[in-house]
C-alpha cells in the first residue's frame, strides 16, 4: 500500500524544520566552517527532495502546487551524487531563500488536502 501524499508533505515540513533548528543563530560563515550542520543540513535537503520525487511520480497535480519542486530535486542530486562540487555558499542561499518559500507551499498543499478529504 503506497502512503498518502500528505505524508510526504509532512515528511518535507519535518525536515525543513529541522534545518531552521540545525541553523538557528548561525550565519554563512559559520554554516561553512561547521561539517557537522553542514552534514545534517544536507541530509535533510536529501530528504526533502527525495520526497518531492516520490510526489512528482505519484501525484503529478500535487507536485505542480510546488513551483520550486523540480529545483529541489535536483538540488538532491546534486548533494548526493555531485557531493564533492557541492558549494555551501549554494547551500546556505537554499535555506534563505529557497527553504522559507517550500515550507509555505507545502504547508498550503497540506492544508487544501486535508480540507478536500474532510
Amino acid at each position: 500500500m503506497q502512503r498518502d501524499p500528505r505524508a510526504y508533505l509532512n515528511d518535507i515540513l519535518e525536515a525543513a524544520s529541522a534545518i531552521e533548528a540545525a541553523t538557528v543563530g548561525v550565519d554563512g560563515e559559520t554554516y561553512g566552517s561547521n561539517r557537522l550542520i553542514r552534514s545534517a543540513v544536507e541530509r535533510e535537503f536529501i530528504i526533502i527532495g527525495e520526497a518531492l520525487r516520490v510526489i512528482s511520480q505519484r501525484a503529478p497535480e500535487l507536485f505542480e502546487r510546488i513551483p520550486e519542486g523540480r529545483q529541489i530535486i535536483d538540488f538532491r542530486n546534486l548533494l548526493t551524487h555531485e557531493y564533492l562540487s557541492v558549494s555551501d555558499r549554494i547551500v546556505w542561499g537554499a535555506i534563505q531563500t529557497d527553504l522559507p518559500l517550500l515550507v509555505q507551499h507545502c504547508a498550503q498543499a497540506l492544508q487544501q488536502l486535508n480540507q478536500e478529504s474532510s
